[in-house]
């Protein structure tokens, strides 16, 4: 459907297909719906949605770390807002750490029934934090360099809407050829109308669809870093109905990792936004002295004399020169 749509909708401004960048979609639908995905379900599965979702908040230091090494960023120790980027990458590392190393006690936000919250805790000790960590941490590597790679495909392929989909389509064929793979029981295909069933839609609607042609327009104009900045809105979001819905316990050390976290990554968008300032700056003083500097000075003829008018006094002519 979605392919449909981007072929009447982007035929005048979407560029040929070439063996290059049909190659970079097959690297990108490798990167978001197959490794990325399947490894975060799978964290998620190991530890809980909450911490999932409060991990995910060194994405933005993975992304501005990958974006440093492809020279999509770049950095001068000379300056504060240089340095504050990088201070604050070191503290987004910490803050996961942290969450990753310190539990702590049981924290509870909102009061819910009792026998819900036992089996919950139960269930949370038996639950494979290290090997879910890992598949996280893996998961997070593969959506940054999703972003990185989408980011250089849209300089050759500029029409969101139809990367998207064919980003969504090949995806999909290379997701069923692993589940094909490693998923012997066909029972597991099967979709009733339940939670399953929206689950599949919601992630492929919005998740997939939707979200990479919103990703596309945000990193074609300022960048894959400023994208991956409002990240930590799923960790609140995420929090919030894991304690309503599933009734999940908050540990003490989420939330202190959590708030590490967003700190160091504000001090990353601060020096973005710092970035950003100073690039319109040097684009405006780069544009004032590309101008050509002329001679304004003109000669009429008054009966039969000539009468020179002087030059303006204008900032970009000169008089005599």
């Amino acid at each position: 459907m979605l392919l449909l749509i981007s072929i009447l909708l982007c035929r005048k401004i979407r560029p040929k297909m070439t063996l290059p960048i049909f190659l970079r979609i097959v690297a990108l639908g490798i990167l978001e719906p197959v490794l990325d995905q399947n490894l975060y379900y799978l964290g998620m599965k190991s530890t809980t949605a909450t911490y999932s979702s409060a991990f995910v908040n060194m994405l933005p230091a993975v992304t501005f770390i990958l974006a440093m090494i492809f020279r999509l960023e770049k950095v001068d120790m000379k300056k504060i807002h240089s340095v504050a980027k990088i201070i604050g990458t070191a503290i987004t590392v910490i803050g996961a750490m942290v969450m990753t190393l310190y539990k702590g006690p049981i924290v509870d936000f909102i009061k819910t029934g009792g026998a819900v919250n036992h089996g919950t805790t139960t269930e949370s000790a038996d639950k494979h934090w290290v090997m879910g960590t890992i598949m996280i941490l893996g998961s997070i590597l593969s959506w940054a360099g999703f972003f990185i790679l989408q980011s250089f495909t849209l300089k050759k392929y500029p029409a969101e809407l139809s990367l998207t989909a064919w980003i969504c389509f090949v995806g999909m064929v290379e997701d069923a050829g692993v589940a094909l793979i490693f998923v012997r029981d066909l029972s597991a295909w099967k979709l009733g109308w339940d939670s399953r069933l929206l689950a599949a839609t919601y992630s492929g609607i919005v998740c997939s669809g939707i979200a990479y042609y919103v990703q596309g327009i945000v990193i074609k104009e300022r960048g894959p870093v400023f994208l991956t900045s409002f990240s930590p809105l799923c960790m609140v979001i995420t929090a919030l109905l894991g304690a309503l819905v599933l009734a999940e316990k908050i540990h003490l050390g989420s939330i202190l990792g959590a708030i590490i976290i967003v700190s160091g990554l504000y001090t990353v968008v601060w020096g973005k936004s710092k970035d950003v300032k100073n690039s319109e700056t040097d684009e405006k003083s780069k544009a004032f002295q590309e101008l050509p500097i002329t001679n304004n000075a003109t000669s009429i003829s008054v009966d039969d004399k000539i009468v020179k008018i002087p030059a303006s006094k204008s900032p970009f002519s000169t008089q005599g020169t």
